[in-house]
């Protein structure tokens, strides 16, 4: 298959072009609104009419912002106190084939990332030596570049239960999906990718995907995928590349989605499971079973790489008869292959209320707590090459640091200042970061703050 990798620049060309599109991009707000109107979805307003135009032409342009920051308070692997900033932006396209092209219940969505910014969580949370688990800025990641992250066809079929969705686009956007309003990436996305992140590429990372999902009942769908797993849509400088050179094979994943109301309040239930069909090392063992650091002898090869995961987000209070303010409650699991994965497990829960004031009726709370544990084996990886190096003092700067368990802990309140904008003042605790006990828990602190232009 020929290279139709592109350039940094043309990259930045295609950004640039997309960005004057903006000017005259669209939603569906009703009404002419000027700029920097709180009423308003968009920063830059509806352009005397012209987005409500377009919207109901089929044309949907958008331009979003995320930005993080993070400071360590306390604690952590270096006590040097300061603080880092990341951010990612975000230029897209939805058509509306039907409108379009009359094309029944057709779709296309391009989407173009930026990420930019530094994390706190590299230099003053973990010990440089293993890293970490989590992070405090999670939109910071991936290579900070420019990446198509989004393009993709949509059809539905037999009156909307069936839908196929092919291009390019990331595993977390359909299976193991989940909000990102906290800045801790153990509570923000698609789980599965923060664990198994070598062949599982969420957000901004786009590969070769199929998707087909097919509605059992209105409340009841599911869904199967084929995914490329090609580590090399990970480098920095392939963030346009839409050649397959690299494959290794491909990410499977299959998934049961469950979408009540109870007492009339939504809510979201999801049970699915993976199967990567690459090789995969084992984390401790050579081919004879023999712990491989100490052998000397490479690590013995796995067929393959499998997991599953849980999830759960239910609605269970509202203010009367106002179902947008409420208590929601929310809990996701991961489980994976002990044998070729360092994160053998992962449980998280929480609970965000929307609407806690009259006065401030869209503003919300969350609180979350997760743990993150460590595959035995890869802990005694870790043990065996010390003793190979006879390295056994945790400040010689060869030795490796064994991880184990690492829990972290958001609060943070979202203060809904517009329609396009949402600032999230948090505080994060992390326990034993990066499941190193020498490390000191840290204290962050944190402002994200999300936008629409």
């Amino acid at each position: 298959m020929p290279d139709f990798s592109f350039s940094r620049d043309s990259a930045i060309s295609a950004l640039r072009l997309l960005g004057g599109c903006t000017a005259l991009g669209f939603a569906t707000y009703a009404q002419a609104t000027p700029a920097f109107d709180s009423d308003s979805p968009w920063m830059l307003g509806d352009w005397n009419g012209t987005r409500t135009e377009l919207a109901e032409k089929g044309y949907d342009f958008k331009l979003d912002y995320t930005g993080e920051m993070g400071s360590n308070l306390h604690g952590g692997y270096d006590h040097d106190r300061t603080a880092r900033y990341s951010d990612q932006f975000g230029l897209g396209t939805h058509l509306d084939l039907q409108k379009i092209l009359g094309w029944d219940d057709a779709e296309f969505q391009l989407t173009i990332t930026k990420r930019s910014g530094n994390n706190i969580s590299n230099d003053r949370i973990n010990d440089p030596r293993v890293g970490g688990f989590t992070s405090a800025q999670e939109v910071w990641g991936r290579g900070q570049t420019t990446r198509l992250t989004q393009m993709w066809y949509q059809q539905k079929f037999f009156d909307q239960k069936l839908d196929i969705k092919v291009g390019r686009f990331g595993e977390g956007e359909d299976f193991n999906s989940f909000p990102c309003d906290f800045q801790n990436l153990a509570f923000c996305g698609s789980q599965v990718g923060n664990w198994v992140g070598g062949i599982w590429y969420n957000w901004p990372v786009s590969q070769w995907a199929l998707r087909v999902k097919y509605h059992l009942t209105p409340e009841l769908y599911a869904q199967v995928g084929a995914y490329e797993q090609n580590p090399s849509n990970l480098d920095r400088g392939n963030g346009f590349k839409l050649s397959g050179s690299g494959t290794q094979g491909a990410v499977l994943p299959v998934e049961l989605v469950w979408t009540p109301k109870l007492n009339d309040l939504p809510g979201e239930y999801r049970a699915g499971y993976y199967y990567s069909s690459a090789k995969a090392s084992d984390v401790y063992k050579d081919q004879n079973g023999q712990p491989a650091a100490l052998s000397g002898e490479a690590y013995r090869s796995a067929s393959s790489k499998h997991g599953m995961w849980f999830g759960a987000q239910q609605q269970v209070t509202s203010i009367a008869s106002d179902h947008s303010r409420g208590l929601s409650v929310f809990a996701n699991a991961t489980m994976h292959d002990k044998k070729t994965n360092a994160i053998d497990n992962y449980v998280q829960a929480g609970v965000v209320y929307k609407g806690p004031f009259d006065a401030r009726a869209k503003d919300d709370i969350g609180f979350a707590l997760a743990r993150v544990h460590v595959n035995p084996a890869f802990r005694k990886n870790a043990e065996a090459s010390n003793q190979a190096q006879a390295v056994y003092d945790y400040d010689d700067p060869s030795f490796l640091p064994p991880q184990d368990t690492e829990y972290s802990a958001e609060l943070y309140y979202g203060v809904h200042l517009a329609n396009w904008l949402t600032v999230r003042p948090n505080l994060q605790y992390i326990r034993h970061p990066g499941g190193v006990n020498n490390v000191d828990d840290a204290l962050i602190g944190g402002i994200k703050i999300q936008s629409s232009f």
